[in-house]
């Protein structure tokens, strides 16, 4: 059989496995010119249509890239840049809040513009443009809608109220917005001097986070973090905040309680939620074992803040002693001993390995024999088969779930989202996402045995817990 027609009978195979269990389960499936909504994932939740989902979308995809001229295939990687700055221009002069207000009916160019001020032949070509793309679709002539892509770009406030103050735009939102202003921002920005970060024999095998691409474009000699502490960068802090709790909108709600069987913890049980910001994924684990010792570190500028937001969403929480907020730098010696977990959400991807080691090496050395180190990170699959697996170690979860051929065996861009954060890792703090092998040597290294990866059924690169126990 060909590849066309083994992709072919993937594409529908997929899709009546898709179609007849969502519909025995009365889930819908999203239509594409209706507005995006967390609800509009809820067919996701079920296994065996996420999976049938995902190898249709990777069918369809590989097929494309065989029929379409390669030219036109190449172009739409090697041009992907304009489409960013479409975006960043749609988003900011707040066309996704314009037309949500018209209705799906749409509106045109001149009455778009009338409201934000831009020219309507200009602004008209990069909504068409990303019409292509089904990002704004356009209804007839010169007349656009929102499309389900376009409208995750929505503030949901009134577009009078964005257009008058822009500074406050991502204030007390979802966050997705925000996310994708911080990406066609900062991100994007930085994402141009890749080439020149990594030829500079200066920067390219340093593993200091202040030899990043984001340090070279925006011409500073800091990390993110200590750009963001300027006075005059307040409103990018704000909004990088605002799209922390995007990333949070995108994942499962309450991932962190499937990420580990905390009921297996012992009333006083020490949890250290190591980098924990805010404390966002301690809130869950605070409301539904409230027999567990909570303590979030993180910066003292950002304990400040998450004492704000503790007073006024679980006040008892901390008043009782139960949750404990603590500025700590996770680079000096960790304070905490006698601790049943050391919990690390997204922290490593923020360091190079020399830094992670650094870290690991702190927490290996205030562990006891019984501690046990949970990581919730990216786990990136290789494009092609892994003949190695998890090389005999026995660990569970090691190897990820594979598409079927003729398919990439990562599924391909369909499981984009944690290669897409390993390119921004990359270029804002000069760090990585890892594969299951990276992570088995880097905790070996410091002292520590990787013993399980918890895998979701979703994306299998991105967010996936991994268990380890002191060597």
């Amino acid at each position: 059989m060909s590849t066309l027609r083994q992709l072919l009978n993937l594409i529908q195979t997929s899709l009546a496995t898709l179609e007849s269990t969502c519909a025995s389960e009365g889930l819908p499936i999203p239509e594409l010119n209706e507005p995006f909504t967390p609800q509009s994932e809820a067919f996701r939740a079920n296994p065996t249509v996420a999976l049938a989902a995902h190898t249709a979308s990777a069918a369809a995809l590989q097929l494309s890239a065989i029929l379409s001229p390669p030219q036109v295939s190449l172009y739409h990687t090697v041009a992907g840049h304009y489409r960013s700055a479409a975006v960043r221009a749609c988003l900011e002069s707040n066309v996704t809040e314009i037309l949500r207000e018209a209705g799906p009916q749409g509106l045109h160019i001149r009455d778009i513009t009338a409201k934000n001020g831009q020219d309507p032949n200009k602004l008209g070509r990069l909504l068409r443009y990303l019409a292509l793309n089904h990002v704004y679709r356009e209804v007839s002539p010169d007349v656009f809608a929102n499309t389900r892509l376009s409208s995750m770009l929505d503030t949901y406030k009134p577009s009078a109220n964005v257009i008058a103050d822009p500074d406050h735009k991502y204030d007390g939102t979802i966050g997705l917005a925000a996310l994708a202003s911080h990406h066609l921002d900062e991100a994007f920005k930085a994402s141009a001097y890749t080439w020149e970060t990594i030829s500079d024999p200066q920067t390219s095998h340093s593993g200091d986070p202040t030899a990043s691409a984001f340090a070279r474009a925006f011409g500073v000699k800091e990390t993110l973090w200590q750009f963001y502490e300027h006075p005059e960068e307040k409103y990018r802090q704000r909004r990088f905040d605002a799209g922390m709790h995007g990333v949070q909108a995108v994942q499962p709600p309450d991932a962190i309680l499937d990420i580990y069987d905390w009921k297996r913890l012992s009333p006083g049980s020490s949890v250290v939620d190591v980098g924990g910001g805010v404390g966002t994924s301690a809130f869950p684990l605070a409301r539904d074992f409230p027999a567990l010792k909570v303590v979030v570190q993180d910066r003292p500028d950002v304990i400040a803040d998450a004492k704000k937001l503790w007073s006024t969403k679980m006040p008892e929480a901390v008043d009782s002693g139960r949750v404990e907020l603590e500025a700590h730098d996770f680079f000096n010696a960790q304070p905490k001993r006698d601790v049943s977990i050391f919990l690390l959400k997204q922290v490593m991807h923020d360091w190079s390995d020399e830094y992670c080691a650094k870290l690991l090496k702190r927490l290996r050395e205030a562990a006891n024999s019984s501690t046990k180190l949970i990581l919730f990170e990216s786990v990136m699959p290789y494009a092609c088969h892994d003949p190695t697996g998890d090389d005999g170690k026995g660990v569970p979860g090691a190897v990820p779930v594979e598409a079927p051929a003729p398919l990439l065996a990562n599924f391909g861009a369909v499981h984009e989202a944690g290669y897409i954060s390993d390119m921004t890792m990359f270029v804002m703090f000069n760090s990585q996402e890892r594969t299951f092998h990276h992570f088995e040597r880097l905790l070996r290294d410091a002292g520590w045995k990787l013993t399980l990866v918890r895998r979701g059924h979703g994306d299998d690169a991105f967010l996936q817990s991994m268990e380890a126990v002191p060597s």
